[in-house]
């Protein structure tokens, strides 16, 4: 066995970095996709998890903070949980993907009757706005839900925006590669289950990118895949592949004959690495009534057209192609090979 430079272990192809590490607050509703993206950040060694912040969608607001206290009970996540927003901006409450996640949101895995970790003492948004500021220009948020927490954290404090170093979302679908919503013919379920949110979220002038079904839906787990990730991944693979089996049957309803999207963890690979993906700026916009409720739309910063709905709106990106093969080598190796620098020795 190796070193490199940072002194963290180096065999086996294993990613090399550097001991700087990214400082991000999970914004996210657990969630079998979310559970997977989760544990992408935690073993990998890029990352510094500073926070895990919840809200309603793929269960109820109960059901989701407890399975982000649960997945850090169980996997030794240090992270504090702040439990967030229970109705979105609307007031529309949308009802859970039961069907999707399952009862428990989980894939409806036994779960145990008691947990002893404990949301933290502030709400979601403030969680964000107080971390923003104790650490200005060194924050990422990663939101892979509904935006309602991250609307109320911009209506808490506006200057936020100028304090985070980058968000990113998983939410919209903006017609790339044929993909289109996935709850409507024109909507994608996190933006749908807020659209006031998101669009005040992409009105906000910090760096912004949207990781869609435009490539979310380019990318596939097999189930050979997963396996693998389950024989050789010990407790977390075997994890992931346990919860991704009530999954592949929502999958397999739909049309996916093998395996699974990759949605949230599509999200997590873009923060850490961008190269994976090709990416097109300009202001978004979100329709936020009528028919077209939810729907996701860019004005192209090279079209260079006047709009007075888009003017004035800052320029984000978005995502429009991706490289499948090096997203899925990337989760794998983090999944199996992944080490947090404090488990390395100092000789």
């Amino acid at each position: 066995m190796t070193r490199d430079a940072s002194g963290r272990c180096a065999e086996r192809g294993e990613i090399k970095t550097t001991m700087s590490r990214k400082k991000i607050i999970f914004d996210t509703d657990p969630g079998i996709d979310d559970a997977m993206a989760l544990l992408f950040l935690h073993q990998s060694p890029q990352v510094e998890l500073v926070g895990i912040t919840t809200g309603p969608g793929n269960g109820t607001i109960d059901v989701t903070t407890r399975n982000a206290l649960y997945l850090k009970e169980r996997f030794g996540i240090a992270a504090p949980v702040a439990r967030g927003a229970a109705e979105p901006l609307t007031g529309k409450t949308v009802p859970p993907a039961a069907f999707v996640h399952g009862q428990n949101a989980l894939g409806d895995i036994p779960l145990p009757e008691h947990i002893a970790s404990v949301p933290h003492d502030l709400p979601a948004y403030r969680f964000i706005v107080e971390t923003a500021r104790r650490h200005p220009g060194e924050i990422s948020i990663l939101a892979v839900g509904r935006m309602t927490n991250l609307a109320l954290a911009l209506r808490e404090d506006p200057e936020i925006a100028k304090l985070v170093e980058q968000v990113v979302i998983m939410g919209g679908a903006f017609g790339h590669n044929g993909h289109s919503g996935n709850v409507s013919p024109v909507s994608e379920a996190n933006i749908d289950g807020d659209p006031l949110a998101a669009d005040e979220v992409f009105a906000a002038a910090w760096p912004l990118t949207a990781v869609g079904l435009d490539v979310t839906k380019e990318t596939r787990m097999s189930n050979a895949y997963l396996r693998s990730l389950a024989d050789e991944g010990g407790e977390v693979g075997q994890f992931i592949w346990e919860i991704t089996r009530f999954y592949e049957k929502f999958h397999l309803g739909r049309g996916v004959q093998d395996g699974i999207y990759v949605h949230d963890s599509s999200a997590a690979a873009f923060l850490l690495d961008p190269s994976l993906f090709v990416t097109r700026t300009g202001p978004i916009r979100v329709v936020t009534e009528g028919l077209a409720i939810g729907q996701t739309i860019q004005k192209a910063n090279v079209l260079n057209l006047p709009h007075a709905d888009w003017d004035g709106r800052p320029s984000h990106a978005i995502c429009t192609h991706v490289d499948s093969p090096r997203l899925l080598g990337f989760y794998r190796q983090v999944i199996l090979h992944g080490i947090h620098f404090e488990e390395v020795s100092s000789d």
